[in-house]
């Protein structure tokens, strides 16, 4: 035997439902700080401290990452000729 119940409602009102908090507050305020970042124009050093969030072991990661590039870098060109 099976039952099949068709809700009809909006998002919203399932947010509601279910007991989830209202985030569109939030929301508006990300956006805003956004749209001042693309009017203000995105800087390296804004680049950097977005990659040091996100990269495992915080700065220490984006270090690693540095020198692993410098490194790499340097390496070009240096191999054996013959």
């Amino acid at each position: 035997m099976k039952f099949k119940i068709d809700v009809d409602c909006t998002p919203e009102e399932v947010r509601r439902l279910i007991g989830l908090p209202d985030l569109a507050p939030l929301h508006d305020v990300y956006l805003g700080k956004m749209q001042d970042m693309v009017q203000t124009g995105v800087t390296p050093d804004m680049v950097e401290q977005m990659v040091r969030t996100w990269m495992p072991m915080g700065g220490q990661g984006m270090d690693f990452v540095k020198e692993l590039m410098s490194g790499l870098g340097s390496g070009v060109g240096k191999g054996k000729k013959g």
